[in-house]
């Protein structure tokens, strides 16, 4: 499912869906909202339409580089020559994971600084309640990085880069 979580979809007469989610109910399955849902979406690392990648974004900006298949090397598809080019010259920004190390919380659109003075922004974030703390994806500029820092409130906190998934099957998948 859409968590990163074991899930089920079911299909059935629009005149069911009342007395099935009655049954679910008294059954102890207990309903959540969007904000639950994309928190832990976040968490299993998985990226949101329009916030983590979009028309504007290529898949290899969006953290999903893994979705391409470029072979066989002759294999053309549309997008293939801005595609390899960015693969080739490894200039293109790039989505890593974030924990915060101070207290806060994450937010899309913070502006996270890395040391040589280039800038990123948080395309999503939130607090992860499996591990305790904040958690973000963040397009920054090609490189290799261990720490940055994001502005919250005018103050500049610190954040560690990890790759995601921060969490799978209700356990941690990086040391925060």
């Amino acid at each position: 499912g859409y968590t990163g979580e074991e899930g089920f979809e079911i299909i059935l007469p629009a005149s069911k869906v009342s007395d099935f989610w009655e049954a679910l109910l008294v059954a102890g399955v207990a309903p959540i909202g969007l904000g639950a849902r994309d928190t832990l979406r976040l968490e299993a690392g998985m990226n949101l339409y329009g916030e983590d990648m979009d028309e504007n974004n290529t898949p290899l900006e969006s953290g999903l580089s893994w979705t391409v298949a470029f072979k066989p090397e002759n294999r053309d598809f549309i997008g293939r020559r801005v595609l390899q080019a960015q693969r080739d010259k490894k200039e293109h920004q790039i989505m890593v994971g974030l924990i915060l190390r101070d207290k806060g919380v994450l937010r899309a659109h913070q502006i996270v600084s890395i040391e040589n003075g280039g800038k990123g922004q948080i395309t999503s974030g939130t607090f992860s309640p499996t591990l305790g703390v904040s958690i973000a994806f963040a397009r920054l500029p090609a490189g290799k990085y261990k720490d940055v820092t994001v502005t919250i409130r005018n103050k500049q906190l610190s954040a560690q880069v990890v790759k995601p998934p921060f969490v799978r099957h209700g356990k941690a998948c990086i040391a925060s």
